[in-house]
């Protein structure tokens, strides 16, 4: 069987052999014809020629064809292989790997998202401008030594990200080798985070909570000595020690909350939700605090699902303050409109915007710039009577901002406040 087969592989290429050397064969046929019907050659020398042409003419072609298939081996790039794009296409963090020229020899799809100019066969150092990233890269290529950049990346968000530039011995067509050079990005931004919540965490609480903490101490003082047995002075102290206690826990919840979301910011949600019902749980929540205000809370939305790509419990807690705000403030205005609708944004883009407003005193023109900052407060006294910690519209700023959204206020004095909370549309094929 294995003979069989064997004879049949050396002779299946004959008969392609033979129809390319066909005009070969035939001109020297009859030309060695000519010869010995001129009797210029014998019959048996033309055979012998004739012989000697068709091997020449045949069997060669074997041995052009494997030549031409080494040859086309040899042509291709062992960095250009598909196991190395395997590889880089492999790593989790964003990896590109780059020639000796600076040229993109392959990139994987986290750099590909996080610089959409990167194309191969292209220079690495126009699609990446940070004047970081082309030092170092200009030092590497220069070097061949490994380099090493951090920089601030301030789109869509601010991330802090490090770049390793490190050169890899790679072979050659010829047998040799010669340096490649394989940028690795790494997100930073958690780890900064984390430490900017921490010493904004210490700081902000060592401020804010010193005057509760101090009111509680004088009142735990006054008990514990002259109102020790004066059950009036002990009931008033205990409901004003009972107040500043809730709001110290309320503080602490809205900075561990705050923290929360900073420390994400950079990470968009990538989950469909529904914001229909989302408002609708919120403003039910609240029908307590609006009966207590003697306030109306008025809702306008489609009855279709409204989705867009968000965190569901931070949702909740942006339409709480946003509603809380309107009922607390603006109570004296009797009623709060929460409204859905469909807008086109300034750049062209199809957005949803939810508004809550309120009928209340308004807010002062000069207000306004300042009212989403830490601990900013329009009345302190009101606030703090209302039991505000200063915090609420920071805190819908930066929900805002993970969600690639953004916060409208408007308002004229003795005629409301509008707060608008903007989301970008999800795609139809994302929502699906």
């Amino acid at each position: 069987m294995a003979l069989h087969e064997s004879s049949s592989s050396f002779f299946s290429p004959w008969p392609d052999r033979l129809r390319h050397s066909a005009i070969v064969l035939l001109a020297a046929g009859l030309a060695l014809s000519v010869l010995v019907a001129l009797d210029e050659l014998s019959l048996i020398r033309a055979l012998a020629v004739f012989l000697c042409i068709a091997a020449a003419a045949l069997v060669p072609w074997r041995l052009h064809d494997v030549a031409a298939s080494r040859e086309d081996t040899r042509s291709v790039n062992p960095v250009e292989a598909g196991a190395v794009a395997a590889l880089v296409a492999g790593m989790p963090d964003p990896a590109v790997l780059l020639d000796r020229a600076g040229r993109v020899i392959h990139l994987n799809a986290a750099a590909a998202q996080l610089a959409p100019a990167l194309r191969k066969n292209e220079l690495a150092q126009f699609a990446l401008r940070s004047p970081e990233i082309i030092t170092a890269l200009r030092e590497a290529i220069a070097t061949t030594e490994p380099r090493r950049a951090t920089y601030l990346d301030h789109v869509p968000v601010d991330r802090w990200m490090e770049l390793v530039i490190t050169p890899v011995p790679v072979p050659t067509l010829f047998g040799g080798t010669d340096k490649c050079m394989l940028m690795t990005f790494h997100d930073l931004t958690p780890l900064r985070r984390v430490e900017e919540m921490r010493a904004d965490f210490v700081a902000n609480a060592s401020h804010e909570l010193r005057t509760p903490l101090a009111a509680l101490s004088g009142f735990i003082d006054t008990l514990q000595g002259p109102a020790r047995d004066d059950p009036r002075a002990r009931e008033r102290f205990l409901g004003i020690m009972h107040t500043q206690a809730t709001r110290m826990a309320r503080l602490i919840d809205d900075l561990l909350s705050l923290s929360r979301v900073e420390l994400s910011a950079h990470v968009r949600p990538d989950t469909c939700v529904d914001l229909i019902p989302i408002i609708r749980q919120v403003a039910d929540g609240l029908e307590a605090l609006a009966r207590e205000r003697q306030v109306v809370i008025e809702i306008e939305l489609p009855e279709t699902a409204v989705m867009i790509a968000g965190d569901r419990e931070e949702l909740l807690r942006l339409f709480e303050n946003l509603i809380e705000n309107a009922l607390k403030y603006g109570a004296s205005g009797g009623r709060v409109n929460v409204s859905l609708r469909e807008a086109a944004s300034g750049e062209g883009a199809s957005e949803i915007r939810v508004m809550v407003r309120d009928f209340g005193p308004g807010i002062a023109p000069e207000h306004l710039p300042r009212l989403t900052e830490r601990f900013y407060r329009v009345d302190v006294g009101d606030s703090r009577a209302q039991g505000g910690t200063g915090l609420g519209l920071s805190l819908v700023k930066h929900i805002l901002n993970r969600h690639r959204g953004r916060l409208l206020i408007e308002s004229v004095p003795k005629n409301g406040a509008t707060f608008t909370a903007c989301f970008p549309q999800v795609k139809t094929g994302a929502a699906a």
